[in-house]
């Protein structure tokens, strides 16, 4: 049996015939000059210039009620943010929408109880999107979706002022 000096100083590894040393060998001799040129060049290389495969994140502008009348800038701003935000509101209700139904499908009989969370997480987000922009057709602009919101926060504090006047 060979000594730990005679295999390398490694204990654990044994020697390899002479056939695969060769192939090793030849191997190393063709490989590592591309290896060492990936390692040294491509790589850092690529790494610096990276594409973002991720979320782009868009600072947030002024919305549509900091906006002064004649700034169309900005009334373009506030209504390109306004979009974004309707988008991913769009993809949160679809989202929970698709856990909704997948788990209705996956618990058969049971999916009136153990899909009680889900299901309210869904509902609550289609009231909220219906709330923030239900009623308002495809070709609103943002002021229609600010008047919404100041309609409803005025109607909230008269409901408030007849609840505590009663």
């Amino acid at each position: 049996m060979p000594s730990a000096e005679e295999n390398g100083g490694d204990v654990d590894k044994p020697k390899l015939p002479y056939y695969e040393q060769f192939c090793y060998s030849v191997f190393n001799l063709l490989d590592g000059p591309v290896t060492k040129f990936r390692e040294k060049f491509v790589e850092p290389y690529r790494n610096q210039n990276r594409p973002v495969y991720y979320h782009r994140r868009f600072r947030r502008v002024p919305t549509i009620d900091e906006c002064y009348t004649d700034d169309a800038v900005c009334i373009f701003e506030a209504a390109e943010q306004l979009r974004r935000d309707k988008m991913v509101d769009n993809q949160i209700v679809k989202i929970l929408r698709q856990r909704k139904v997948e788990c209705y499908v996956w618990e058969g009989p049971d999916a009136k109880y153990k899909c009680r969370k889900i299901s309210e997480d869904y509902e609550d987000a289609a009231a909220n999107w219906f709330i923030k922009y239900g009623d308002l057709g495809m070709q609103s602009t943002v002021i229609d979706n600010y008047m919404k919101q100041k309609h409803r926060l005025i109607w909230e504090r008269r409901q408030k002022e007849k609840i505590s006047a009663q």
